[in-house]
């Protein structure tokens, strides 16, 4: 497991091929080479509570950013932002929904429930590099946190 205070991004995403197709086109980016990447929302909990496997993880070390896919085992992605949202000590991180769902009821409620930006991952594999890149560039470059 990579050292918790250098994790910079924390993906969420239960289909491997997605969360290695985005690791390897933020690292060839070099937006991040600080990544981990979680199964489910379980894990993810667990990881910025410092509870589980991670018990004893300096909490203080939070992500830039999480990538949280919508549908995941065990804990759906609405469920893990709304489990984030509630903690102050995590009610800040940044989070961007990325699935396939294109439909209107899943974008509404990830934004009722708090994410920070809703992505349709693409099908087509330049497209979804491209987003990804863009994605990451904003949230690692561009964007400016609260306490920055």
């Amino acid at each position: 497991m990579l050292m918790d205070n250098a994790i910079e991004i924390l993906i969420v995403e239960d289909n491997p091929n997605d969360a290695e197709l985005t690791i390897r086109t933020l690292e060839k980016n070099n937006l991040s080479n600080r990544i981990l990447w979680l199964e489910d929302g379980e894990q993810a909990l667990d990881f910025l509570k410092g509870r589980g496997d991670y018990e004893g993880r300096n909490t203080k070390h939070k992500p830039k950013v999480i990538f949280l896919d919508l549908k995941l085992p065990k804990m759906s992605g609405i469920e893990v932002v709304q489990k984030i949202r509630q903690e102050p000590n995590l009610e800040q991180i940044p989070v961007v929904m990325m699935t396939s769902s294109q439909e209107q009821k899943d974008r509404l409620q990830g934004y009722q429930n708090g994410v920070n930006s809703y992505i349709v991952k693409p099908l087509d594999f330049p497209e979804f590099t491209e987003a990804i890149n863009d994605v990451g560039y904003y949230w690692l470059v561009l964007n400016r946190p609260p306490n920055d």
